[in-house]
């Protein structure tokens, strides 16, 4: 949803061949020819909220790569597919021209709902000036922004100390190494614009800027989305399972979309088989025995294994073979615990499982111990295709990423709600959604 909600702040490369800019010259022949009394109708004044739906139509058909399409709506709607200060500010921050960009930023201000925005922005910007300078040999131009630029914006005073490291690198090579950056060029540029984008989204996931600041306007490009995608959505009811006994908390398909996994608080777990010719459900095989019942699942990478975990009370964890049906592993650390949330390593050999009350392991297939991680209350979890890296979601409404290996642990993601608590995470490969209790989710 966030990627087509750029409506006025898109930071990806415009058309140049015409008039993404405004009307062109034929909306002046068609004037011309309604005046004439053709029997051409005059051209409607667009409402805002009809230039949003325009402008989100355009930035669809340009992600889908039909630019002289949306050259054509552009200049028929005589629409801007993007705000003029961003496409000043764009080509400034690609061409290198810091001082120009920065000038940029104090006029997207107006545009933008927090001002503690244009201050991150503005410090990127002064980063990649400052590392630029380094990596070209100006190390007195680079002290210079470092302590007259950087340094005043009181923000991020770790990273300031991280960044005057820098100072002692011998050469580019090493600068480039130790600063995990692609150097002078194109390609970190482009990368610091994906920064800069994200930082113009609020915390509700929506961009920052004035066309987008009415709730009004908003709803109604969700609504469009909606309508425009409906297709893709399940929209009736194609089966009702009644074969649980009581509530259902969880279910879950399979990596290969062949079985689904549904757990109740009727303590037992079903395994339904997906007839893709008739898009039924039949019952494959039903696991009992879960004394607290059951409120995640989880997959093995190749679906030969299911784990299933229970409520906050619950210290137990069920590992089962599907094919078979036979319980494999039944785990339990220590009766304190709460083993509430689970997540296969890629290599199916391995899982993480923990819960809220301060603790989480790393498993075998047998449930024996290999390592564990204390202090952590954690909300959901999820291992990363490098094998090493588990990201686990807190109580603290963080995100942070936990490596096995070495020991170490960081922030990846902070999420910025005070208001409401977060109930749950979901995580995949590409993306993390947040439930919000009782208000909404978001997508990241």
């Amino acid at each position: 949803l966030r990627a087509e909600l750029r409506l006025s702040f898109t930071l990806t490369p415009p058309n140049t061949d015409s008039g993404a800019g405004g009307p062109a010259s034929n909306n002046n022949n068609s004037s011309s020819a309604a005046d004439g009394g053709s029997g051409v109708k005059k051209k409607k004044r667009l409402s805002q909220s009809e230039e949003d739906v325009i402008r989100l139509i355009g930035q669809h058909l340009n992600d889908l790569g039909l630019n002289q399409t949306v050259d054509l709506l552009m200049q028929e709607s005589g629409c801007r597919l993007e705000h003029p200060s961003a496409t000043k500010f764009r080509n400034h921050v690609i061409e290198g021209e810091w001082d120009k960009a920065e000038s940029d930023l104090n006029e997207l201000k107006a545009l933008m709902h927090s001002p503690s925005a244009i201050v991150r922005m503005k410090f990127l910007l002064l980063q990649q000036k400052y590392l630029e300078y380094l990596e070209d040999g100006k190390v007195l131009e680079a002290l210079q922004v470092l302590r007259a630029e950087l340094t005043p914006l009181k923000y991020n005073t770790e990273r300031i100390h991280i960044l005057s490291g820098y100072l002692m690198c011998s050469h580019a090579e090493d600068l480039r190494a130790k600063a995990e950056w692609e150097g002078k060029g194109t390609a970190s540029r482009t990368k610091l614009l994906d920064k800069l984008q994200s930082e113009c989204s609020d915390s509700h996931g929506h961009m920052s800027v004035c066309t987008l600041a009415d709730k009004q306007r908003i709803d109604i490009s969700i609504y469009f989305l909606t309508s425009y995608y409906s297709k893709q959505f399940p929209c009736y009811t194609q089966q009702i399972l009644t074969e649980h006994c009581n509530e259902v908390w969880f279910c879950k398909f399979s990596n290969d979309g062949t079985k689904l996994a549904t757990g109740s608080k009727d303590t037992t777990v079903i395994v339904w088989q997906v007839d893709m010719d008739i898009q039924q459900l039949k019952l494959m095989k039903t696991l009992e025995g879960h004394a607290y019942g059951v409120s995640y699942l989880a997959w093995s990478p190749d679906d030969a294994y299911l784990i299933a975990c229970g409520p906050d009370d619950c210290s137990e964890l069920w590992l089962w073979n599907v094919q078979t049906g036979e319980l494999r592993t039944k785990m339990s650390q220590s009766h304190e615990d709460s083993l509430t949330s689970v997540a296969w390593n890629p290599d199916g050999k391995r899982f993480v499982t923990g819960g809220q009350r301060g603790q989480f392991y790393q498993c075998d297939l047998d449930g024996n111990l290999l390592d564990s991680w204390e202090g952590v209350r954690v909300q959901c979890l999820w291992c990363l295709s490098d094998g090493r890296t588990v990201l686990a979601s807190d109580t603290h409404q963080r995100i942070r990423g936990y490596n096995f290996e070495d020991l170490t642990d960081r922030n990846m993601y902070v999420i910025r709600v005070t208001e409401v608590l977060i109930s749950h995470y979901y995580f995949n490969s590409k993306c993390i959604c947040s439930v919000f209790l009782e208000t909404s989710l978001q997508l990241f």
